[in-house]
């Protein structure tokens, strides 16, 4: 930027045109007007202001963000004027609408969408009041830039926690405020519809406190426990591990049916997750057929187990389950023998064409004899412990909290292991592994062993959980789904996989209302992710490594780019 010049109005320009462009187009496409039918803070501020807003203020904070050695002055004009240029797309559309019909041609350009654009009032009232709103927002979003991360981070938490509460808040009424306490805090902390104003203030302060005093206090605490000798240190790491297992003993007595249900399902993608994490996080072999692994547990234990004419055998679950997993692991061979000497795409395509293979010839008439065609495998008996049948969402979440205790400990430790750190190398780098001694054969194979056995784990309980099994269930989307949470948690780290399979399945089954924008949220949230940060929510240390030296590596002086493996 000259020296001479106030502000680099190329930036701005850009920054504000964008924001204007996203808000338009999530007006346009029906987003707004959908989500407007919920609200965060009743009667007040809904999803769609969200929406709408949200994607003018981050334009505002990235523009600020980028120029904050210019001064506070300019940076806080700066991104005031960001606000201005990106409301006015939103402008333009209120002062258009009516005088040109755009319902015509744009069915979401509804009556309902311009009364909240213009919130209730006449059309030149509601359009400054958008446009006050949209530099007061930018100017906003900008001074958080200027503020000390100690004091920014606790304000973002304790907004990010009022808008998640204010989302969720049907959920939590049907689950817990009907009855006893529940009905006592429902009474000031929620509206007829969202928080209340008290109780978004409430969500405001405590969680923004609580993430201060962590800044302060968490670090703290976490130097005291480093200072301790290696077996002080490893007892405490033990004890955090047995306290958060004791607390997930209890979960479904907190959650109740609905959420605990929503937590099962949860819970068969962390199983899927935890298997891809190890060929695609730590091995880097980019699997798009994932699908079929779970499909073959299911259908191995549909057919050992059903009750109907299909049954074969009249196994137990727990019989059936070895069988099940074998054979998984058995077509994770098979599938990665023919592909041991493909890479990147290549190797995406022809994993892609093995699970498209699996779908159709389970839905063919040729093996429609043996597990059904299109018409699946019916009475699947439930699982059976110390004779009581797992019929209750509550009583499931048990098998599979065990399920994924038990594949987070194998990866883990085999995370750890020689056989990890191999892993790790022919990701980097295949030629160089072999050329280190590494077999790469042997290698790849494990990869693909081990992480077909959780998937056909993860299927086998499905079937149990459905009592049937059925084609449709093993589509491409399952693949697609299970890619994107672990990228979105983190590559190869394993809590990455658990915090995205909750951001990715647990949130959107809270939110079935709006399921026809579900892809939609999917596609935005890659995208915020790949840019603001790559590593994942919670990335393992040695991807952040990876990266932070490819960032360097890349950047000028820092010795030409680096292409990051997958």
């Amino acid at each position: 930027m000259d020296k001479k010049s106030l502000f680099d109005w190329g930036k701005i320009g850009r920054f504000g045109f964008l924001g204007g462009v996203i808000a338009l187009s999530l007006s346009l496409i029906g987003v707004v007007g959908t989500f407007a039918e919920r609200d965060v803070i009743g009667s007040v501020v809904t999803v769609g202001h969200v929406f709408l807003f949200g994607a003018i203020a981050g334009s505002a904070y990235l523009v600020a963000q980028q120029s904050r050695d210019s001064g506070k002055g300019k940076t806080l004009l700066g991104g005031a004027l960001v606000g201005f240029l990106a409301g006015l797309p939103i402008a333009v559309l209120i002062l258009v609408a009516l005088p040109l019909d755009l319902r015509r041609f744009m069915h979401n350009v509804s009556p309902d969408l311009l009364q909240m654009l213009t919130f209730g009032q006449s059309e030149m009232a509601g359009l400054l009041i958008m446009m006050g709103i949209s530099v007061l927002l930018g100017l906003v979003s900008a001074g958080l830039t200027i503020l000390p991360s100690r004091i920014r981070r606790p304000i973002l938490a304790g907004l990010a926690a009022v808008f998640l509460i204010g989302l969720l808040s049907e959920t939590i009424i049907l689950a817990w405020g009907n009855q006893g306490l529940g009905l006592v805090i429902r009474g000031f902390v929620f509206a007829a519809r969202g928080l209340s104003i008290l109780g978004a203030v409430l969500v405001f302060a405590l969680t923004a406190g609580l993430t201060a005093w962590w800044a302060s206090g968490g670090q703290r605490l976490r130097e005291r426990v480093g200072a301790l000798p290696p077996r002080k240190r490893q007892a405490v790491r033990w004890s955090s591990i047995g306290l958060g297992i004791l607390a997930m003993l209890f979960l479904p007595m907190i959650l109740r049916t609905y959420l605990t249900e929503v937590i099962d399902n949860v819970g068969l993608y962390i199983l899927m997750g935890l298997g891809l994490n190890i060929v695609v996080g730590f091995a880097g072999l980019l699997d798009l057929g994932y699908v079929a692994f779970f499909a073959i547990g299911a259908y191995t234990m549909g057919v050992l187990t059903s009750q109907g004419e299909l049954g074969i055998g009249g196994f137990t679950f727990w019989s059936a389950l070895p069988i099940a997993v074998g054979a998984a692991v058995t077509a994770g061979i098979i599938l990665g023998v023919p592909v041991l000497r493909m890479r990147g795409d290549y190797l995406a395509i022809v994993t892609l064409g093995f699970g498209e293979i699996i779908r159709i010839l389970a839905l063919s008439n040729f093996l429609a004899p043996f597990i059904g065609g299109a018409q699946g495998i019916l009475q699947i008996p439930k699982i059976n412990v110390l004779g009581m049948d797992l019929v209750k969402p509550e009583q499931l979440y048990y098998m599979l909290l065990a399920g994924c205790l038990l594949a987070f400990f194998v990866s883990w430790r085999l995370g750890n292991a020689r056989l990890g750190r191999q892993w790790m190398a022919v990701r980097e780098d295949e030629d160089v592994a072999e050329a280190m001694g590494i077999n790469l054969t042997k290698t790849k194979l494990l990869a693909f062993a081990f992480g077909a056995a959780f998937s056909g784990l993860s299927g086998a309980i499905f079937a149990t959980k459905l009592s049937s099994v059925f084609p449709h269930s093993f589509n491409l989307m399952v693949s697609i789904n299970v890619l994107c949470l672990i990228i979105v948690g983190g590559m190869g780290s394993l809590p990455g996989v658990v915090v995205g399979a909750l951001v990715l399945v647990g949130l959107p089954e809270l939110l079935r209302e709006f399921a026809d924008y579900r892809m939609l949220m999917y596609g935005a949230l890659l995208i915020v992710m790949m840019i603001a940060r790559p590593e994942g929510f919670w990335p393992s240390a040695v991807r952040q490594r990876e990266l932070r030296a490819a960032a360097e590596a890349s950047s000028p002086g820092g010795g030409g780019s680096v292409v990051e493996p997958i």
